[in-house]
């Protein structure tokens, strides 16, 4: 393809994106490739990291073009905006990869000449934006974060907008960490161990890893190292039963088997038929022979029969998933406050049901991918007041039998993970157990 007509497939794809706000990015961008097959692979990324730049950019083009009167620019005018403003094109050369010639973007009218001519100058951090425009963040999820973080959230907030390594976990049913390592370094991926989980390995670049014998023969799946720490902090033991409760597909289902050494019993709940179906494939894959899905659905009495009787008990909650912002950056312009307000209220539902398969001195573990006190920290305080028979397990005790050689990632009560301080996604975790009777 010719960098015009590069440039043209990422405005069609940001504007399928813009047209589905509510859809992810990443679903959109598979279903555009999809239907495009003639697309190889280096354009492809081409195209991808073009529209990506601009959808992690969002909030920012947007504020410029509303300073000009613009409320909702065009795909066309965001991709130009950000050609100009983040990538130091002149204004000639936008124009004439929009010339309008074979697979290239209609010429820019005069109006959108008028309009980009009066970015030309301009930073695309202008010190006239506000706090939320200024860090790259929605206006709505700014106080939670301010609460975070306080002065750190500059420095978090410029961790989100870098793109994220990519994480694995060896699967301890087929080898070990060092076994992965050296299989994948034999497939020309080199791989260092991550400093927190003792099964993580990360590799500094995006690589294709679906593909590597290591991937296709289950000694290896793709899992920040938050997550991964997630399921450390279960401590899902053989011999124990316990319930993934929002076990979507299975990612810490798998995590859990190869603690447990396949023995015990795993139930992964889910209130979706196709993730579970996923899992199932999943799970096969990875050898996991302990393992049953369950379909969670109104009137379900599977809940009730199973009351007080599982060891452990992991909710990996629905949440706004502002702590995966910097692998997903549609999900801050996709998200708002309405949804984390339903959100909050789900979560406490979930906790609730799921509390009840708590045995007298088991343990439920609730976990997010989001940063938001809302969805953490304050959720837990409501539950407790709720549920006076639990008690926290403090994460400093908790971490010193799991890892003593290593420090804990911070004095607890719970876990919160952060892009800058740890280098993983954003987690939340806390660990509660039930007062033996």
């Amino acid at each position: 393809m010719t960098p015009a007509a590069r440039l043209s497939a990422a405005i069609d794809l940001l504007a399928a994106v813009e047209a589905s706000p509510r859809r992810p990015a990443d679903a959109i961008a598979n279903d555009y490739f999809r239907t495009r097959r003639y697309i190889g692979g280096s354009d492809r990324r081409n195209v991808s990291e073009r529209a990506w730049g601009a959808i992690r950019q969002r909030i920012r083009l947007a504020w410029h073009f509303a300073e000009f009167g613009v409320a909702a620019p065009s795909a066309r005018l965001l991709l130009a905006a950000q050609l100009i403003l983040a990538e130091g094109w002149a204004l000639d050369g936008v124009a004439q990869n929009y010339s309008g010639e074979r697979f290239a973007a209609a010429p820019l009218s005069v109006e959108e000449l008028g309009l980009l001519g009066r970015l030309v100058g301009r930073k695309l951090i202008h010190p006239d934006m506000p706090e939320g425009p200024r860090l790259n963040l929605p206006a709505w999820a700014l106080p939670g974060l301010a609460t975070r973080f306080g002065e750190a959230l500059p420095a978090e907030a410029a961790a989100m907008e870098v793109a994220a390594p990519l994480d694995l976990r060896a699967n301890l049913l087929k080898g070990t960490r060092a076994e992965a390592m050296a299989a994948l370094a034999a497939e020309g991926i080199p791989t260092t161990p991550t400093p927190l989980s003792p099964w993580g390995m990360r590799i500094a670049d995006r690589r294709p890893v679906s593909a590597t014998k290591a991937f296709l023969e289950g000694l290896i799946e793709v899992q920040d190292e938050g997550s991964q720490l997630v399921g450390l902090l279960t401590d899902a033991r053989p011999g124990m039963r316990v319930a993934d409760y929002c076990a979507g597909a299975a990612g810490k289902t798998l995590a859990l088997a190869a603690t447990m050494e396949n023995r015990g019993h795993i139930v992964a709940c889910d209130t979706s038929a196709a993730r579970l179906e996923g899992a199932g494939r999943r799970l096969r894959r990875a050898n996991v022979n302990n393992a049953e899905r369950h379909l969670l659905a109104s009137g379900d009495k599977w809940r009730k029969r199973n009351s007080r009787k599982f060891d452990r008990v992991l909710v990996d909650a629905p949440c706004t998933g502002t702590g995966t912002w910097r692998r997903n950056p549609d999900a801050r312009i996709r998200t708002n406050v309405r949804d984390l307000n339903e959100l909050v209220l789900k979560q406490a539902m979930i906790l609730d049901d799921a509390s009840e398969l708590v045995r007298p001195g088991g343990r439920l573990v609730y976990a997010t991918c989001s940063l938001l006190p809302e969805e953490d920290e304050m959720q837990m305080a409501a539950f407790l007041e709720r549920h006076p028979d639990f008690d926290v397990v403090p994460l400093p005790e908790l971490w010193a039998g799991l890892r003593p050689d290593v420090p804990a990632p911070g004095p607890g009560p719970y876990m919160a993970l952060s892009p800058d301080r740890h280098g993983t996604d954003g987690f939340f975790a806390a660990v509660l157990q039930r007062r033996p009777t």
